[in-house]
């Protein structure tokens, strides 16, 4: 479909959208249909113009609970697998019959981390997703809850703001609106301090950043800003721009999709990436940790050299050769991942060492590098 002049003008060509639970429920015990209409008015009237848009969407847990007429507060992972068995079909109803309204054809896709954790799983799904973006056919996403025990049991990676952060960087998108009950990132909790202010742009995510973010989880949602935050961290490592907005402002999907300044706004810290760069750093296969000294860390970040055993400090995590592991500095701030030549066992063994003592030290080698520069991803 040819895209209008509009939408040309537009700075983001592709969106990806997470509604949160409160902002589907309004805040109720179920899904606000009202609420959800307005919704699908913003995103009908983008697509128009052509741009290219996947939601993310929470909200099946709860339409589940309200359909079962279960409390709120239901324990263990299984009733609340039933819950999203129950609530996902009715979610995905309510969607087909706004967007209906508009003349757009919606399909579901439902992932897990198992699905992407492999380079294969994690391409098929980028195909498809880009397939039904090609065809103008709107993508619902969400996680598979159903079999998804991670985000059940509160992992702070299996939540959807960070499943909205790995589909924008499966579709290579411009931007990322995470839409929730709250104005975007405070200098405090604003619930519980009237004297915090809004930030309007952050830069970059460091320590500083995230000691603002307590998690201020909803009643209902599964994430709070601090899940947040780690989902801008990873898309704007990707060179997407990420927004974190309240959805209940006025016609805020179109103004943001413009360009206004609304809630806080996170800029790319680097230029889109090489898809295998981005499927590395998006944490999905992560198996252990490095730490590395002063020097060896300044290689990586100046020189982008390959890391040597002589610069690692410490090593966490059980991995073998060929996972990928994040590589910190002293401080603890990630600058950098990739994949490993050797175990996390072999790497204990050597680290601190000269390379020339590796065969001594394992009895063998895989080469003098750790991990070689031409698979490091330095942030």
């Amino acid at each position: 479909m040819a895209k209008t002049n509009e939408t040309q003008s537009l700075p983001y060509r592709r969106i990806v959208l997470k509604f949160g639970t409160s902002l589907l429920t309004n805040g109720s015990d179920h899904l606000d249909q009202e609420a959800m209409a307005g919704l699908a008015v913003q995103v009908a009237g983008l697509h128009k113009q052509g741009t290219e848009l996947v939601i993310v969407s929470s909200g099946a847990i709860a339409s589940g609970r309200y359909k079962l007429g279960m409390p709120k507060k239901v324990r263990g992972v299984p009733h609340k697998q039933v819950l999203a068995a129950v609530g996902q079909s009715r979610l995905m109803y309510v969607y087909e019959q706004m967007f209906d309204r508009h003349d757009i054809t919606v399909a579901q896709a439902l992932l897990t981390r198992a699905d992407l954790t492999d380079r294969a799983g994690y391409l098929n799904a980028r195909n498809t997703l880009l397939a039904l973006l090609d065809m103008r056919v709107l993508c619902i996403v969400n996680e598979n809850d159903v079999v998804a025990v991670e985000e059940l049991q509160g992992s702070r990676f299996g939540d959807n703001d960070n499943l909205s952060a790995m589909v924008a960087n499966l579709v290579d998108a411009d931007l990322l609106l995470i839409l929730t009950d709250i104005d975007g990132l405070y200098t405090a909790d604003p619930r519980k301090n009237p004297g915090a202010t809004l930030i309007a742009q952050v830069d970059r995510i460091d320590a500083e950043v995230e000691r603002l973010a307590a998690d201020t989880s909803g009643k209902l949602g599964t994430g709070g800003m601090l899940t947040k935050l780690q989902a801008a961290r990873m898309a704007t490592a990707c060179g997407i721009t990420v927004v974190i907005a309240d959805g209940k402002e006025r016609d805020v999907i179109p103004r943001l999709a413009a360009g206004e300044a609304i809630g806080t706004r996170f800029l790319p810290v680097t230029s889109k990436r090489e898809s295998r760069e981005r499927w590395m750093l998006s944490g999905l296969c992560t198996r252990g940790r490095l730490v590395v000294d002063t020097g060896a860390a300044a290689a990586l970040k100046t020189h982008k050299s390959s890391l040597l055993a002589a610069g690692i400090e410490q090593v966490g995590g059980e991995f073998q050769r060929g996972d990928i592991v994040n590589i910190h500095d002293p401080e603890g701030n990630r600058i950098a991942c990739g994949i490993t030549n050797y175990s996390s066992i072999e790497i204990d063994a050597i680290k601190k060492m000269h390379s020339r003592k590796i065969a001594t030290l394992l009895g063998y080698d895989y080469g003098s590098e750790v991990v070689h520069r031409n698979n490091l991803v330095v942030l």
